[in-house]
């Protein structure tokens, strides 16, 4: 049961670079996992179908954020544990967590099948694409446990300071996803789409499973469950459950309130979401990357190390985004074009990324400070900063703006003032809170 990586003793850009590069690739092979069923889908089966796909996202993202969080929350205590180097605790926690962790997805997966229907029409389902969504998401629901579980595994393997098998493993996925779909598209239609990412998610997590069975970095011992360790885990898991729905719940919003100015703001508003993916996502990597190492530094109660990991994360993060963020602002008319012909469409997307431009750099320093503050096992403060920022400022703020006749630019300048407020108060949060922060 030793780490991948020794972070307390090893070199500190090394160590950084060797998490937080595969989780970077972990998380563009998401993306291109997440793209892949929307390109079959549209290309062989139409606007219907598309739509129907369409009505069944937002329920999808949820449940990964579900599950993303609560995982994250077990990554917390495990890394804490595993810094400390006890390994009784790390047992404990382990036994504990995967018990847990099939026991909800199981209950959750029962209770969706179950009330499914009713969902679906509470979500404003239009009739005409209710039979596809309610048949595509009743077999994607099944997966939930192999996506839960999968997800709970890599967690695990992050706070030992393995992230390299989840880009391996997320590259297996996608390319067993985009083999899969057209060919089940193919023979049993709409629904074939949810067949092949249910397969796919069940060779992913027997993949995983091997891989565990033969590296044997961590021991799995049943009897060392503890339902203080649960009640545990549930306090940190739920705010960082609540961290990764807010940002749903807003861009819910904000395009409800797009959507009041014209079919093609919407569309405009799609394509800056796919492409700000290229954006958000070294920054979520990053996020996750350092709840770990300073998990284990703070286990460690090497608090100097913690502070070296930060600034190197807050410093090539930051230089990282810089050169995406110029790359997007400066092609996003004609990246908008892969997604939709039209030169309406092409201005506002460019306008959206002007307009906001420096706020990606932004999100990168918000989102290191909030991996530093949910690796000092403090979820709770980062649940609240996602409140200030999505909830408390973005979202009043693009309703005044918008109200007040700044139309479509005060709405995204609304995006910009919201990282800009963000990323202050992570900052004065982690310095008022603990010392990685304190010494830089």
């Amino acid at each position: 049961m030793t780490t991948k990586i020794d972070f307390i003793g090893g070199n500190t850009k090394r160590c950084l670079m060797a998490m937080a590069l595969p989780m970077i690739a972990a998380m563009f092979l998401n993306m291109m996992y997440n793209l892949v069923d929307s390109l079959w889908i549209g290309n062989l089966l139409g606007e219907t179908a598309y739509a129907a796909l369409t009505n069944s996202t937002p329920i999808i993202l949820i449940l990964t954020s579900v599950a993303m969080g609560a995982t994250n929350g077990v990554s917390i205590l495990v890394s804490q544990a595993v810094g400390a180097k006890d390994k009784k605790k790390t047992e404990s926690l382990i036994a504990s967590s995967f018990c847990a962790a099939a026991v909800f997805s199981l209950l959750v997966t029962i209770l969706l099948e179950a009330f499914l229907p009713g969902i679906l029409k509470a979500l404003n389902t239009p009739a005409e694409t209710y039979d596809l969504a309610y048949r595509y998401l009743a077999i994607y629901v099944l997966g939930y446990l192999a996506v839960y579980l999968y997800l709970y595994f890599t967690a695990v393997l992050r706070s030992f300071g393995n992230s390299m098998f989840q880009a391996a493993a997320m590259l297996v996925s996608t390319i067993l996803n985009a083999i899969l779909d057209p060919v089940f598209i193919h023979f049993i239609g709409f629904h074939g789409a949810a067949v092949a990412t249910l397969l796919s998610q069940v060779i992913c997590l027997l993949f995983m499973l091997i891989y565990l069975k033969k590296k044997k970095l961590f021991a799995f011992k049943i009897f060392a469950f503890d339902w203080n360790e649960v009640l545990l885990l549930i306090q940190k898991a739920i705010p960082s459950v609540i961290q990764q729905s807010i940002p749903a719940i807003s861009t819910t919003f904000l395009t409800a309130l797009v959507s009041t100015y014209s079919v093609t703001a919407i569309a405009a508003y799609g394509v800056t979401g796919k492409l700000e993916t290229i954006l958000f996502y070294p920054a979520m990597a990053l996020n996750m990357v350092l709840t770990t190492i300073i998990g284990q530094c703070v286990g460690g109660k090497r608090y100097d190390r913690a502070k070296d990991y930060l600034k190197c994360a807050l410093k090539y993060g930051c230089g990282l985004l810089v050169i995406l963020s110029v790359f997007v602002v400066g092609f996003s008319k004609q990246l908008s074009g892969l997604f939709i012909k039209s030169d309406d469409v092409a201005v506002i997307v460019g306008t959206y990324f002007f307009i906001v431009s420096i706020g990606y750099v932004l999100n990168m320093v918000t989102n290191c400070c909030l991996g530093a503050l949910n690796g000092m096992g403090k979820p709770s403060k980062s649940m609240i900063l996602m409140i200030f920022y999505y909830i408390a400022i973005r979202m009043p703020l693009a309703y005044l703006l918008s109200y007040l006749g700044f139309g479509l630019n005060g709405i995204w300048a609304a995006v910009l003032v919201s990282h800009a407020a963000a990323s202050i108060a992570a900052a004065v949060t982690g310095i008022i809170n603990k010392k990685p922060f304190s010494m830089i």
